[in-house]
């Protein structure tokens, strides 16, 4: 039996392991999403490798129109958007950011 994307992330958010990121498209209203969170030096794989990179997952229905170059906010962090993949059946994407700095 598989669980569709959209499941596990809403099951994962009920559990507090997601967070919450909020994109603001120029075309429309703002969209809130709860996604996966990784940060630099995050221990990924069950122990077997540590995170480079910035990065987003969360279910291909969420975020749909969201590109290269465009900015997330998480928390009270900005991110600006610099690769989206799909991964796994096709059903998640994942995202690689860059940490904008805070505004004074």
């Amino acid at each position: 039996m598989s669980i569709s994307a959209d499941r596990f992330y809403d099951a994962a958010a009920r559990a507090g392991l997601l967070k919450t990121a909020v994109w603001t498209p120029a075309d429309r209203p703002p969209q809130t999403a709860s996604v996966g969170y990784r940060a630099p030096d995050d221990t990924i794989l069950d122990g077997l490798g540590v995170s480079r990179d910035y990065a987003i997952t969360y279910p291909d229905t969420v975020f749909e129109g969201l590109a290269n170059g465009e900015t997330l906010q998480i928390g009270t962090e900005r991110f600006h958007v610099r690769d989206i993949r799909a991964i796994g059946d096709g059903s998640e994407r994942l995202a690689t950011l860059t940490k904008l700095p805070s505004n004074p």
